[in-house]
């Protein structure tokens, strides 16, 4: 039997890699800023408050609360009931140019200072993302720019 795995370490592995293979889930801070903390719980220590629309990665999710990622890598935990399946996208570049197309020859749209929120229009095609600012204005910003995909 040396050679042979324990049944609870095969279930171990499959979990461990299971996991590896999801895909990232991406959701955003609804309407309200919340309140971030260090465990999922109101009685944890309270970390920050999000503004609303700040785009976060899931993680993990236990019950009623969901552990997430925010952009500068940091983890903390939110009531998954604060999260919202709309799509924001933060801006990481200094100066991120928005375009009329997905091109870098198309007509400057806009640009965008570090940090300032998109909204996700359309997915992420072939190194872009179609983005629309809060004022209303359309274009397309190239995918290394923004953070939240």
């Amino acid at each position: 039997m040396r050679g042979l795995m324990k049944p609870w370490s095969l279930l171990l592995l499959s979990l461990l890699f299971s996991g590896a293979a999801q895909a990232l889930e991406f959701r955003s801070v609804g309407a309200t800023p919340v309140i971030m903390y260090d465990a999922p719980s109101a009685k944890g220590g309270k970390l920050y408050v999000a503004p609303r629309g700040m785009p976060v990665e899931v993680v993990f999710t236990s019950g009623a609360w969901s552990k997430v990622r925010d952009m500068s890598g940091d983890l903390s935990w939110v009531e998954s009931k604060d999260l919202i399946t709309r799509r924001s996208l933060v801006v990481r570049a200094a100066n991120a140019k928005i375009r009329a197309s997905a091109d870098d020859a198309a007509p400057l749209v806009f640009s965008a200072d570090k940090n300032v929120l998109l909204e996700m229009a359309e997915p992420a095609v072939a190194g872009w993302v179609k983005v629309k600012h809060r004022d209303g204005q359309l274009g397309y910003v190239k995918v290394n720019e923004v953070w939240g995909l």
